[in-house]
């Protein structure tokens, strides 16, 4: 590894008067290699770096986790109104469902930039809490809407309010940790996702029995009492929220002023990037030279097909092509993302522990592509069930892999920003294919749907090869000194 920066050495003051001990070795000290992604030895206080951690751990990646379950929470409130008297209600007929998906994402991608920049420039305690009330506002409002044409105007707002949520928690988790720290936390961001949607499917099931009471159709109800909780979780954000490492003075009852200066140390140690220069849309727009960071967003993008296919589409797969009933369908639509918990936490713990991306990736592929070909071709609907279980907790793990994988590869904040940006704007844009890929007309089977899904798995395998390799023989040019990669001495790309 090459030589630290100064500011990742320099003495830290301790409470009682003792230093807490920094030493960053070469990899020939600490046993990395080429391929390990650069690593830097760090052996700070072992107590001390355990406290700034699980601090760190409790109070950015749960309230990371509850906003970025809002755009899930939004997928699964429609999702299960989609088997109500929405639709007649509304009068969604033709494509009018699928339009009032991908205009939710339209909308979120034509603003996902500025507002991930936003988080920068307001901060995040402030800007968190500004889009997630109005997102609240906003789903309250449905509740009270009579034509079709209000719910298109709404989900433009909706998807606006949203558009710096996933983005701007990427970015901000991902300048706290050390590049072999990340993808447990990215799994917690998942984890705390789809325990909120499902734990929200369950909740529509109940709203759903109020149909009718006080004149109201049960899909309002979920709309009402979803968009209620999320404007009261605005408010906590706003104290719950903390700011970037430099700046984490500004956080509420958080870090004392020696965790603060380790937790820049480390990150000073793993990448040399904690302090962003002085912001101009140049020093953002020539990263879009990058061609790897297109790569990892097409990697977005198809996942994103998947997931869109399932999370908004599930209730009616297993209602039109299990044959539940529209309660049980709305019921049944919990227990994949329960299990999904499992997997995403297991393969992370593994990915951080090996340092390794790639094959994480690679095998949550080869699982999406078994259990989607289960849904599709087996004749059972207790096993095509078990094939949503499957397709669920591969696609939910491989989120925290992707995002970690983007992460682990580039440095700089500007840089940060603007891979987050357009990561979530492909994402965004697969979420507009995985809309129209479920067609009713295809009931119970939805072949295109299967077909797109299993491809799509297929094709992020591809890249992952391509990128593995490519990572491969950079990595060997920086170690024999022909290269720097991203402008950091002594980086190095984590396969």
């Amino acid at each position: 590894m090459a030589s630290s920066s100064s500011s990742a050495t320099e003495p830290l003051e301790a409470k009682k008067g003792v230093s807490p001990r920094v030493d960053i070795g070469s990899p020939e000290e600490s046993g990395s290699n080429s391929d390990d992604g650069g690593i830097t030895y760090i052996a700070p206080d072992a107590a001390l770096e355990r406290r700034l951690r699980i601090k760190v751990d409790l109070r950015l990646c749960t309230i990371a986790g509850i906003l970025c379950s809002l755009n899930l929470l939004d997928s699964g409130v429609i999702s299960s109104a989609a088997v109500t008297s929405l639709p007649a209600d509304l009068d969604l007929t033709g494509n009018r469902f699928s339009v009032a998906i991908f205009i939710f994402t339209i909308a979120s991608i034509a603003f996902q930039l500025p507002s991930t920049l936003a988080v920068r420039t307001f901060g995040p305690r402030v800007w968190f809490s500004i889009i997630t009330c109005a997102f609240g506002i906003i789903t309250l409002a449905t509740a009270f809407i009579r034509t079709w044409q209000q719910m298109i105007a709404l989900r433009v707002l909706l998807g606006a309010a949203a558009s710096g949520i996933y983005p701007g928690l990427t970015y901000l988790i991902s300048a706290w940790y050390p590049r072999r720290e990340q993808q447990t936390r990215f799994a917690f961001l998942q984890i705390g996702e789809v325990v909120v949607l499902a734990t929200g499917g369950i909740v529509n099931y109940g709203l759903n029995m109020l149909d009718g009471k006080g004149g109201l159709a049960g899909w309002r109800y979920m709309f009402l009492v979803q968009g209620l909780i999320t404007i009261v979780i605005g408010l906590v954000t706003y104290f719950w929220m903390v700011d970037f490492p430099e700046n984490a003075h500004r956080s509420l009852w958080f870090l004392s002023h020696d965790e603060q200066q380790l937790a820049v140390a480390r990150l000073n140690a793993d990448r040399k990037d904690v302090e962003p220069e002085v912001f101009a849309w140049k020093k953002v727009f020539v990263h879009a030279r990058d061609p790897k960071i297109y790569g990892f967003a097409v990697m977005f993008f198809l996942l994103n097909l998947v997931s869109t296919s399932l999370s908004y589409f599930l209730p009616s797969i297993l209602q039109n092509g299990l044959g539940f009933s529209e309660n049980l369908s709305i019921l049944l639509n919990a227990p994949p993302y329960y299990y999904a918990v499992i997997p995403v936490f297991l393969s992370s713990v593994v990915g951080d522990k090996l340092r390794l991306r790639g094959p994480i990736i690679i095998f949550n592929c080869v699982t999406l592509i078994v259990g989607f070909s289960l849904l599709g071709f087996a004749q059972q609907a207790s096993v095509r069930y078990v094939g949503a279980f499957l397709a669920t907790g591969a696609y939910v793990s491989n989120w925290a892999a992707l995002s970690t994988y983007q992460a682990n590869n580039i440095t700089g904040q500007w840089k940060r920003a603007f891979t987050a940006a357009t990561v979530a704007a492909l994402n965004g844009a697969g979420g507009i294919a995985g809309s129209f890929i479920v067609r009713y007309n295809e009931a119970p089977r939805y072949p295109t749907a299967i077909w797109v899904s299993i491809g799509s798995g297929i094709l992020t395998i591809v890249a992952v090869g391509l990128f593995s390799v490519y990572f491969h023989l950079a990595n060997r040019r920086a170690a024999s000194g022909k290269t720097v990669l991203e402008g950091v001495e002594g980086f190095r790309y984590t396969l």
